[in-house]
């Protein structure tokens, strides 16, 4: 293998030699680069030549199988059955109505199915991963789709690595690269080059992309995009597409493989019985039992009810919480705790500020976010000029800083961490250049900030070529690891300092410094002791608006909300206060934790709101603690410490916008928007979802029962079947793609927020849905009987009296639904009875169609239907305006004995 440039006419297939390349800038030189990165024409330019930094996309089924593996469903093959039994009896209409249905069945789903995969793909598109490169010398964020060859990219804790990258900078920099070489402890990195023949695992100089920072931080040259890359070479390995079936969809098909079962028992009991009890001829029986399998299989309802679950997933994603497994929708519904950080979630994220204090003074900052405007006062008196003392502090919370201000068309946002680009915000109130600040102290090295040491050092060149380090963190760190100067520090007074603003909701920084003995590599024992103690600084971050009206929409849906956070106790627990977590916050911090013992862990954890001072082991402890006693758990999360939490958790919650890939890849939602009202509402679509599936299944099968019980019953006794067949299957066609449909799009009950979570192992069909489907059943089975008796009674001829019987069947059906749009409450008021426009609109499509299966003339060739009176149509209208009355009536009966709730949690 030869040396050669990665930069040509055609993507780069593998950049080799780059690995063993003895310096940086051999490496830039052969990509073309430098250490600032690429300009950003350059990058246009490269990005048209190479293409996107993407894989090739999954294969995809041809859509004439995925169509095909429509009928692939047992209830299906039990209707093709049926239609081939009454093709060879004869009843061509019936067989063609069958298959009709069929058809129609395997359209939806095939169009949902789409959409569904569409919709899975604008997902994946949502959350594409960021990457932080240097562009025109300058900080910046890109989709990893736009990097090229060349890119300077920025490495950190929890990143994916977005491309594969040649390293010329480290610093403890720890990479998972499990995926590619099975081995389950990180690699650590240098920019040291190894050997030209090292093997992939040993090329400790190179991050390959799609494996993820463990720890520390690095930054490296792009040398392979997209299929180039090695993940690119095994992508055909994994390419699949995304199995979109649910364990609700699981049991919905197991229910149906057991329903289909007992159909076939009952079939041929009856078909025994009619032909030896009540002498049917055989053809005659079988016919019977073509009617019994068209009546009581529900065949368009695993197709409602995935649709039900997609346009949650889509409801939820236009509510900025995207699903990124599907089975999570399920699972919110349930959920009884969250577990939320704090900063940026129950809080806005725009840190400022509000007071720094140093020896002799305390100044305090007006204005919000990272916008430079706000006044200055120093013991307060508003001042133009700053303190010695603040100014030095300052000085070194710029320079120990790697975060960025961009101020455009009005609008500042960071490029970085926030806390860091709140510091940036008040050096410039206070008149600070703080970029010639930056050049004039140029860095040499850092010490990352890392939660086990909390603190981060940088080690800078003054302009009169000393030497200094700067050193920002906890400050009870700064303090222990500080002495003074001329006397003793008085450790009282800053730890009242720090508690005072800790008390009113502050962030507390202290900072310090230290004279380095020259340019070396800075090291942990380099700042261990004998700094020079600066100050503090304390910074505010208000809770959202809209955080505190979901913490209240929470306490009344019953849901317990913990604050997991790493903060300070005194300032998670005013800000606890003010989101009115609870009536009386609790809290414990960490090192409290640790002396529980796991036995007593999950009492404690139900009776604590906050937890503060936390680490990675804390957060998993509290979640399993939680769930062991029985509580269906949500934890929000953004860093690679949060991963562990938020796999055990029974739905991990990323953030869009500040977390890690890691947290991406270890949850089951990403919040778009950061923001804890979005985990409440997400929490209200999942409950709305499992309301809407149990809807259609407490419409959908009395329907079907009814129609089957008045099957069995014309046998049993002997009746004329008030229905063929093919009536039968257009009353389920017309009203599965109609009015079985519209229950999927139903917006939340009033009440979805003030109900106690149900439990995760809770029935589909609880002892309520049970009753309501023997007791409607019941209902229709009398409607429809009695219809046919009064209308033989009065001598009206067979083919009359079944097009009463299936126009009875279908107002029962239109008014049964506005009783159970509201399973919960009365559906007798304004919102009930106006319903939706979808509701309304299919109610119109159903009355034109049962218009024409009544009075045109080709539907009474099809289905042997004749012209109903007006006066009996009337009182087929009035049937149906009392079954909604019953039905009403027994939902208070129920809701006032308290039966309801027992059959809802029997």
């Amino acid at each position: 293998m030869t040396d050669r440039p990665v930069i040509a006419e055609s993507p780069p297939q593998q950049a080799a030699p780059l690995w063993h390349a003895e310096d940086p800038q051999t490496t830039f030189t052969a990509l073309a680069s430098s250490p600032q990165g690429l300009a950003t024409s350059e990058a246009t330019e490269r990005l048209q030549r190479y293409g996107r930094n993407e894989l090739a996309a999954a294969r995809r089924r041809h859509p004439l199988l995925r169509f095909l593996a429509q009928f692939h469903n047992v209830l299906i093959y039990f209707l093709l059955t049926a239609a081939v039994v009454a093709w060879f009896l004869g009843h061509g209409v019936d067989a063609a109505v069958i298959l009709a249905v069929v058809l129609i069945n395997a359209v939806v789903g095939f169009v949902q199915e789409g959409k569904a995969e569409q919709a899975l793909e604008a997902i994946r598109g949502m959350i594409a991963p960021k990457a932080t490169v240097l562009r025109d010398g300058i900080r910046t964020s890109v989709a990893t789709g736009e990097l090229v060859p060349g890119d300077v990219v920025l490495l950190e804790a929890g990143d994916q690595v977005p491309a594969d990258l040649r390293l010329f900078r480290s610093r403890a920099l720890l990479i998972e690269e499990a995926m590619l070489t099975g081995e389950s402890v990180a690699s650590e990195k240098t920019e040291t080059p190894v050997a030209p023949e090292a093997v992939l695992g040993d090329r400790t100089s190179m991050a390959y992309s799609g494996t993820l920072v463990a720890a520390g931080q690095g930054a490296g040259v792009v040398s392979a995009t997209g299929t180039a890359t090695e993940i690119g070479r095994i992508s055909r390995l994994v390419a699949g597409a995304q199995s979109l079936t649910t364990p609700l969809l699981r049991q919905i098909n197991r229910f149906g493989r057991r329903f289909t079962l007992i159909t076939i028992l009952v079939g041929a009991l009856l078909f025994a019985f009619a032909t030896a009890v009540q002498g049917y001829a055989w053809d005659e029986a079988l016919l019977v039992i073509v009617a019994l399998a068209v009546g009581v299989i529900p065949e368009g309802l695993p197709a409602v009810i995935t649709i039900t679950l997609a346009i949650g997933v889509q409801r939820m994603a236009a509510r900025h919480a995207i699903i990124r497994r599907l089975p999570a929708v399920e699972t919110l519904g349930s959920t009884s705790i969250i577990c939320s950080d704090k900063t940026g979630t129950l809080t806005r994220n725009e840190m400022t500020v509000r007071r720094i204090v140093v020896p002799g003074h305390v100044i305090t900052a007006e204005g919000v976010g990272y916008t430079p405007v706000g006044t200055l006062r120093v013991d307060g008196l508003e001042t133009a000029e700053l303190p010695q003392a603040a100014r030095e502090l300052l000085r070194c919370a710029i320079l120990c800083n790697d975060a960025h201000i961009v101020h455009e068309h009005g609008h500042s946002w960071v490029e970085g961490d926030p806390m860091e680009g709140a510091l940036v915000a008040i050096a410039q109130k206070a008149g600070m250049d703080t970029d010639t600040l930056r050049r004039h102290w140029q860095r040499h090295d850092e010490i990352p900030f890392d939660a086990r040491h909390r603190f981060m050092a940088s080690l800078h060149r003054a302009p009169d070529g000393r030497h200094v380090v700067f050193i920002k963190g906890a400050p009870e760190q700064m303090l222990a690891m500080s002495s003074g100067d001329d006397e003793p520090i008085d450790a009282d007074r800053w730890h009242k300092a720090i508690g005072t603003a800790a008390a009113e909701g502050e962030r507390v920084l202290g900072f310090a410094f230290k004279t380095a003995e020259g340019a070396l590599p800075l090291a942990m024992d380099d700042v261990a002791s004998g700094l020079t103690f600066l100050g503090i600084a304390g910074f505010i971050d208000p809770p959202r608006a809209e955080a505190i009206e979901a913490v209240r929409q929470c306490r009344s849906a019953g849901i317990g909300i913990k604050m997991i956070t790493g903060d300070h106790a005194a300032t998670a627990r005013a800000i606890a206060a003010q989101l009115e977590l609870a009536d009386s916050p609790t809290v414990m911090t960490g090192s409290e934790l640790e002396e529980v013992g796991d036995a007593d862990l999950p009492s404690v954890a139900m009776a604590t709101t906050v937890f503060a001072r936390t680490n990675p082991e804390h957060k998993l402890r509290i979640v399993r603690a939680l769930q062991a006693d029985n509580a269906i758990v949500a934890m929000t999360g953004d860093g690679v410490n949060d991963a562990p939490a938020l796999k055990q958790a029974d739905v991990g919650i990323a953030m869009g916008r500040k977390g890690t890939e890691v947290a991406k890849q270890s949850s089951e939602m990403v919040l778009v928007d950061d923001n804890f009202a979005t985990i409440v509402a997400a929490v209200s679509e999942g409950r709305t979802v499992f309301d809407n599936i149990r809807k259609v299944i407490a419409w959908t099968m009395p329907t079907n029962g009814g129609e089957a019980i008045i099957i069995i019953a014309a046998v049993l006794f002997g009746f004329t079947i008030p229905m063929t067949p093919a009536q039968i299957l257009w009353v389920n066609m017309i009203l599965t793609v109609t009015l079985g449909l519209v229950l999927a799009f139903e917006p939340a009950e009033p009440d979805v927020m003030q109900r106690q979570p149900r439990h995760a192992d809770a029935p589909l069909l609880s002892a309520f849905i049970v009753w309501r489907i023997v007791f409607v059943s019941g209902l229709f089975v009398a409607g429809a009987f009695g219809v046919f008796v009064w209308a033989t009674s009065r001598g009206l001829d067979l083919d009359t009296a079944r097009t009463m019987v299936v126009n009875t069947l279908v107002v029962m059906e239109i008014f049964y639904l506005f009783n159970v749009r509201y399973m919960h409450t009365t559906s007798i008021s304004w919102r009930g009875a106006l319903g939706t426009p979808v509701v309304l609109l299919a109610i119109a499509t159903v009355v034109i169609a049962q218009l024409l299966f009544t009075y045109a003339p080709f539907m009474h060739l099809l289905f042997a239907s004749r012209p109903v009176p007006l006066g009996d149509g009337v009182v087929i209208v009035l049937i149906g305006i009392a079954l909604l009355a019953i039905c009403e009536g027994e939902k208070i009966v129920l809701r006032r004995t308290g039966l309801m709730e027992r059959l809802e949690d029997g």
